[in-house]
Formats: C-alpha cells, structure tokens, sequence
C-alpha cells in the first residue's frame, strides 16, 4: 500500500499538529484532501467511478449561540457524494465545526445553510447537512444491518492487502438476489496510518458469491 505521509497535498494538513482552539466561525480551517489519491493508487477513473454512494459523516457535539447569545446544540449529519473530487481531513472538519460555539446564528436552519454552503465549496460538490435538535433523538436509534451477517464464518485469513483475486463464485452460483453484510472492513488514515473501521453492505443481483471469499477479501 502507498505510504502518502509525505505526499505534496498533505503537507498542510492539521492532522497531528498542535492547534490553536477557535471558538468563532472560521470556513478556512477546512482542508480538504484529493479522493485521487487513493483512487489512483487502486487505478480508479475518476470520470468513471465502478461505484456509487455517498459518504455519511456525524457530529454529536454540534452548537452555536443564538443572537441573545444563549447556547443551541444539535447533532448533524454530512452527506458527500462519492464523486465529490476532494474529501475533508477529519481534524479540519472538527476545528471547522467547534468555530461555530462561540458565534451568533439567527436559526438552526441558518447554521445548516452555512455549513452546506462551505462544505460544498471546499469538496467541490453538492453536499447535504441535515441538524437535528435534542428531542429529535429517535433519528439516532440503533438498528440491525439489512441482510446476511457474513462475521461468523470460520475461515483462516493470511492476506491483508486489496486482492481482488480472493474473490470467487460459490461452488453452484445459482442466480441470487441477496444483501449481506460486514463489520469488519478496515481503512487507515493517509497521514497517521491508524485503523477506522466500518460495517458495509452489499446488495447485488447474479450468480451466487462465495461468503468466505467475499469476508476474506473485505478483511
């Protein structure tokens, strides 16, 4: 895998750096970071994504005051299409957001437009924030993943890097339509090399995939 630590375009980052707290509105602390950089490494066109989606981000410690100067919270929710050239460095996203505590904003609604008006600009696309107030708590509840969990099966897993070739067809492949799961799709951060971890699904139509191949080349 590519080591980008010192890549051109991340030199500038936030990310591990110590940081002055601002706690008044301030766009520029967004630093975006190119989706190519990874794309190219997995030799993906750009002007012809093999995929479609979106990337879902949350704030759980959202505020801002109101112009009596009295504290609002929210927790909100920041949807990027895939297609966005450029993503947020995820330490200029929460400096960017903590700006908002100690400034003044008509509405709730004034604060979503603001941020979907910078966050738009600085990924070069369309992107959508939706706030929810405090009592709007049954948006957040937990629920199950659609679908066939694939975790349990109990395969032996000695390769770690992307190897498209660990994917095969099930020993039938009869014509399926199936949703199915995982929690254990794994990326690392360009700069610092550590884990996110996240669950995906995948819904598709054809000849049956293998379950233990399938978990082994998402592992």
């Amino acid at each position: 895998m590519t080591d980008y630590s010192n890549a051109p375009e991340l030199k500038a980052s936030l990310l591990g750096k110590a940081i002055e707290y601002k706690d008044s509105y301030d766009p520029s602390l967004l630093y975006p970071i190119a989706r190519k950089l990874n794309r190219d490494d997995l030799q993906i066109d750009e002007r012809a994504l093999p995929f479609k989606g979106e990337d879902i981000w949350t704030g759980y410690e959202l505020s801002w005051l109101n112009p009596k100067g009295k504290p609002q919270v929210a927790v909100a929710t920041f949807t990027f299409p895939c297609q966005s050239p450029d993503i947020i460095e995820s330490k200029s996203f929460k400096l960017y957001l903590n700006s908002f505590n100690q400034s003044r904003f008509e509405s709730m609604q004034a604060v979503q437009q603001t941020m979907a008006k910078d966050l738009s600009a600085a990924t070069q696309s369309d992107v959508q924030v939706t706030l929810y107030g405090p009592e709007d708590y049954q948006h957040f509840a937990a629920t199950a993943l659609p679908g066939q969990c694939i975790d349990e099966l109990d395969i032996t897993v000695d390769t770690y890097e992307l190897t498209p070739s660990l994917l095969r067809l099930a020993d039938d492949a009869q014509q399926v339509e199936q949703t199915l799961h995982s929690h254990l799709l794994k990326s690392n951060c360009l700069i610092t090399s550590q884990p996110d971890w996240a669950s995906v699904v995948i819904r598709y139509q054809g000849p049956a995939l293998c379950h233990e191949s399938l978990l082994r080349y998402l592992i």
